[in-house]
């Protein structure tokens, strides 16, 4: 019997272009954990709104909430890297229930980068329109959240590295 505490289980959360899926697959690799793309888990209609530049409301983001505290909760012995949005304290505190010890790496940064960033990306729904939206719903995680917050000005292997500093 091993006394070497469980693999974490994290959550890289902000607004879209933050850079959530290249920290999380970057941060599961480097701690060995399986990792878990939270854009995959939107049902086909949240998609279609996504898409189509119509916000999501707490109502369309339920259930995809729940797929992803479905997988947090069964990572509690191996450990995983989820990316999701948990954009409000009550999205978090959902998935904190589906995974107790639920860490949260929250990447924060200005605006015009975040601007930047979706505008240069391919191959995804989320169009730039719906950012100021994401930045009005974000409730940046209070301090008794226990959240890492990283800015994403930083290059990601420092990312990388403060995060598990911070998970350690």
């Amino acid at each position: 019997m091993s006394d070497s505490p469980p693999p974490p289980v994290v959550v890289v959360m902000g607004v879209s272009g933050c850079g959530k899926s290249t920290l999380g697959q970057a941060l599961a690799e480097a701690l060995g954990v399986p990792y878990i793309e939270g854009d995959d888990l939107h049902p086909p209609h949240n998609v279609a709104l996504m898409a189509a530049g119509t916000p999501l409301t707490d109502a369309d983001r339920a259930g995809w909430l729940d797929r992803i505290g479905e997988r947090l909760a069964q990572a509690h012995d191996t450990g995983a890297v989820v990316t999701c949005s948990a954009l409000r304290r009550l999205y978090r505190d959902r998935l904190r229930s589906a995974s107790p010890g639920l860490r949260l790496v929250h990447l924060h940064g200005d605006p015009a980068l975040l601007a930047e960033r979706i505008g240069q990306r391919t191959g995804h729904y989320m169009p730039p329109t719906l950012l100021p939206s994401q930045l009005r719903t974000l409730e940046p995680p209070d301090p008794d959240e226990g959240a890492t917050t990283l800015d994403i000005a930083l290059p990601p292997e420092r990312l990388v590295r403060l995060a598990l500093q911070a998970l350690r």
